[in-house]
């Protein structure tokens, strides 16, 4: 899933996690962490706020960047991936793809 983050500016985006059968998946007892890297293989990252939402049954969660951090990012193309952890221990990439950041004009 590709994003677009405008450098500068606060970014928020929601996403919903589905389980195997395409359903909602219960995000109960779950926990989250989400990186923005120049590559895969770089070693500095940007780290989004992960929120699920009030009902987790609904398989919400949000991701966001301040806009300092997005400042912060040079204009291009980015790595980003959600990982979400089961109680029991399990990891899921739960959502990948590429996050282009766009250029800022206005200061």
């Amino acid at each position: 899933s590709n994003i677009f983050i405008d450098q500068g500016a606060t970014f928020t985006t929601t996403v919903t996690i589905n389980d195997s059968t395409g359903s909602a998946l219960d995000l109960t007892n779950y926990t989250a962490i989400a990186q923005i890297r120049k590559s895969p293989s770089s070693s500095t990252s940007v780290s989004f706020t992960v929120t699920f939402a009030a009902d987790r049954t609904t398989g919400q969660l949000t991701i966001s960047l301040t806009s300092t951090q997005t400042a912060a990012l040079e204009a291009g193309r980015y790595n980003y991936d959600v990982l979400i952890t089961a109680s029991g221990g399990d990891k899921t990439r739960a959502v990948e793809g590429i996050a282009n950041v766009n250029a800022s004009v206005s200061r």
